[in-house]
């Protein structure tokens, strides 16, 4: 029998959806985590070098030559099963190599997880701030996909045969909290990622800023803090729309209020910290495309709260746009004005390895630091089986609301 969370179509437990059908799951982290292996087998091209030749050139990003060292003489490193501690040991074509990375406690994390809607295909999760999605960097335990692993593993335990856990269909940053869709079944998993992919390609011409959420897939709107005012008296003797760069900016019958469209190109460069590069504002980039609405302005804070329509996902695009315009999100320790990071040339702590032979974390801020308010509160969506229209809403942190919410609760 197919089992289903009965829901309107409005999934939150404010309006239509009753309180007792939301529930959290989670385990606690343990102490330390179980390690890692990485497997490489050696291609021609590679046969004849030596061991350590192998990883400092190969994965010269993971550690330094002397950590690499350091990891081969600890007994780290096997060829075809076999510990090998000789740095200088030549390497065979098709040899299997296993680099082991000791088991180590990883940073602190939440572990409860709210569940918004569920049913045989998806669950949408009310990701906190503070866990990372996927495993990646010093996370490889502490994140969304084990637990649903383990949710999966416990629920599971009494069955004959092991149902496939729920899978993550795109990203949340570390620091931003609300709603993440999950695939349970893989014709789910196929078409939620195929609305994402057209969301985000589909990007690029004047009429995608106008198109109405019910002709697209999907439509996700996040509520966000930033710092300044975003104030109309930016902008002058403008009666209906005024285009600034890349910005244009739209105002609606109330003369308090406007819409700020932000097209932006989201590109990537170099940084210390991070191996694949940061995502800043680049002109060279790919399309990316924000709607922004002022919801309420505090003076006294000087910070003004907006919802934000994503009609792209390019990573950290809101927290890229928004300070690209020049009001970076309250507390983020990355993005400053201009969509760019606070520091070009961030620093490794010191010039020394860390324990495990790896780099030092750097001084200065990298993408998972937190401290930023940032939710995504509403996703409208077709259901990737069925096609029915479904709205969810995950609950807003208090931080975040507004005056009128903040009375009503």
């Amino acid at each position: 029998m197919k089992q289903r969370n009965k829901m309107s179509q409005t999934c939150s437990p404010t309006e239509n959806q009753p309180e007792s059908e939301f529930h959290v799951f989670g385990l606690p982290w343990p102490e330390i985590n179980d390690g890692l292996s990485y497997n490489d087998v050696v291609p021609r091209s590679d046969s004849e070098l030596t061991l350590i030749e192998f990883y400092s050139g190969k994965y010269k990003d993971s550690a330094p030559l002397q950590g690499w060292l350091q990891r081969i003489e600890n007994g780290q490193i096997t060829i075809d099963g076999g510990i090998v501690k000789d740095p200088d040991s030549i390497l065979r074509a098709g040899s299997e190599l296993v680099y082991h990375r000791l088991p180590w406690k990883e940073p602190d994390a939440p572990y409860l997880i709210g569940v918004l809607y569920e049913d045989d295909d998806m669950i949408a999760l009310n990701k906190p701030s503070g866990l990372q999605v996927l495993p990646g960097g010093l996370f490889q335990q502490r994140t969304v996909l084990t637990q649903l692993q383990w949710r999966t593993g416990k629920q599971s335990s009494s069955l004959p045969t092991q149902e496939p856990h729920a899978v993550p269909v795109h990203r949340l940053g570390r620091g931003t909290s609300g709603i993440l869709l999950c695939a349970k079944m893989k014709l789910a998993k196929t078409r939620l990622a195929a609305y994402f992919a057209e969301k985000t390609s589909n990007i690029g011409t004047s009429s995608d800023t106008n198109r109405r959420v019910g002709t697209r897939k999907i439509s996700k709107t996040y509520r966000a803090l930033v710092n300044g005012i975003l104030d109309k008296d930016k902008v002058t003797h403008m009666t209906a729309s005024f285009f600034w760069g890349n910005i244009t900016v739209l105002y609606d019958h109330d003369p308090c209020t406007r819409k700020v469209i932000i097209n932006q190109p989201i590109g990537i460069m170099r940084y210390p910290g991070v191996a694949k590069g940061l995502y800043v504002a680049s002109s060279s980039g790919k399309p990316a495309l924000s709607n922004v609405d002022v919801l309420e302005r505090d003076k006294e804070r000087n910070c003004t709260l907006v919802q934000v329509e994503i009609q792209s996902g390019r990573p950290h695009q809101i927290r890229i746009h928004l300070s690209f315009i020049g009001h970076p999100l309250s507390g983020d320790p990355l993005y400053v004005a201009g969509g760019q990071p606070k520091c070009f040339d961030a620093e490794f702590a010191d010039k020394s390895i860390a324990q495990d032979g790896g780099y030092q974390r750097p001084i200065k801020p990298v993408p998972g630091d937190c401290g930023y308010y940032l939710h995504a509160h509403k996703v409208a969506l077709s259901h990737p089986t069925t096609n029915e229209e479904l709205s969810i809403t995950a609950p807003l942190p208090s931080i975040l609301h507004t005056k009128k919410e903040a009375t009503e609760t």
